[in-house]
Order: structure tokens, then sequence, then C-alpha cells
């Protein structure tokens, strides 16, 4: 995105204190860049979040879609692709998927975000899924994208996070 969307919840209307928590949870240290600094590590540029080795790099400004989507690329990725990460995660078009499911699924951990919340900033945003918004792709549209978290182990049956990173190892 090149310019901030207004109406997004972001890093500076939340307590951080229950995101630095999930984040440890799974071994990525947050850092916090000061205001109208390059974001190192960010794919996108301006204030979306950035990913180097286990720490994500925000501004006080960056969206938490954009903190989340970056958490769950780094669960998502294999072992191999996170011991190099810097900047762009990789992945394939069914990871991507899973990526966004579980951004919506970890939301809910966050007081004063949800899922209904998640899919609207996300809509607002400006992701784009085939049924046209993120709650009809995550209700109707999304069986891929909850198979795959399944395979990896990264959700339960019940949808509920694991709290685990991909391991290439173990998936094999």
């Amino acid at each position: 995105m090149t310019q901030a969307q207004p109406g997004v919840i972001r890093y500076s209307d939340i307590d951080p204190l229950p995101l630095v928590r999930l984040l440890a949870r799974f071994g990525l240290l947050l850092d916090t860049e000061p205001a109208g600094a390059t974001i190192p590590g960010s794919y996108w540029g301006d204030e979306e979040a950035g990913l180097v080795g286990s720490m994500l790099k925000i501004r006080e400004d960056t969206p938490i879609h954009s903190i989340l989507h970056e958490t769950c690329h780094y669960i998502c990725m294999d072992d191999r692709r996170r011991k190099g990460l810097d900047t762009d995660a990789g992945g394939d078009y069914a990871e991507e998927n899973a990526v966004c499911y579980l951004q919506i699924l970890l939301s809910d951990e966050l007081p004063g975000m949800d899922r209904h919340r998640m899919m609207s900033d996300m809509d607002a945003w400006g992701y784009t899924f085939r049924l046209g918004s993120a709650r009809a792709w995550f209700e109707r549209d999304a069986e891929d994208a909850r198979g795959w978290l399944l395979s990896h182990r990264l959700i339960d049956k019940n949808e509920k996070p694991s709290f685990q990173l991909r391991d290439r190892d173990r998936d094999e």
C-alpha cells in the first residue's frame, strides 16, 4: 500500500502487552521504529510490518492486520525459509491463503480486535478475495486454507491456534 488508510486499527490503538505476549509464543520479538522511519524488512514499505529473522519490525502507525499477517507468514513458513528470512516471506498460493486465514483466527487473541474487525480492516485495506470480502471468503470459500493449517498442525479441528511454528521435518 502506498498511503495510509483511515479507520483500521493500528499498533498505537491497542495495549501492546497482549501483542508482545502473542508474538513471544511464536519466538518473535517486536521492534518499534520511530515515526516516519523506514521499516526494515517491510515488503510493501510505508507503514507495513517487516520481518528480519525472528524480529517483527513496525511503527506506531502500523496496522494490526499487517502485524498479524507478517506474524502468520513467520508461523507458516518452514524452518529453512525462517532461518534466512529478510523481507520476502516467500511461499506459494496455498500458504498465502493459510496466512490470511490464520491472521483472522489470531486476531481473537488481542483485546480490542477480533475476527470480525480483522476482516473489516482487511477489506478496508484492499485485500482481495473471490467472493468480494474477507468474511465471505473466510466463511464460504476458505476450506483449502483451513485444510492447509490443519495438515501442518497450526490449528486444531475446532480452529484453535496450536501456537506452534510449522516445522518442515515434522510435516514430511
